[in-house]
């Protein structure tokens, strides 16, 4: 039974919360450097296919994602 620990009710509940936290501390990341940008990044990106932003842009998530995951790991 030992391994089924994490099956716990308050133990789920504490996982979906840590996630919802985590999600929302990214989009507001998100949207934060994206006022800060002097351009719109979705336009660039979507409309005029500027790959050179859509890869800095992805670093950036991939880092603000890393940064909220180990904030909620301690």
């Amino acid at each position: 039974m030992d391994g089924l620990e994490w099956l716990k009710p308050g133990i789920v509940l504490g996982s979906i919360l840590y996630a919802v936290v985590g999600v929302l501390v990214f989009w507001i990341s998100f949207v934060i450097i994206d006022k800060l940008t002097p351009y719109k990044l979705w336009e660039q990106i979507v409309e005029e296919k500027n790959l050179a932003l859509a890869i800095v842009v992805a670093a950036m998530c991939i880092s603000i994602g890393m940064i909220v995951s180990a904030a909620i790991h301690g």
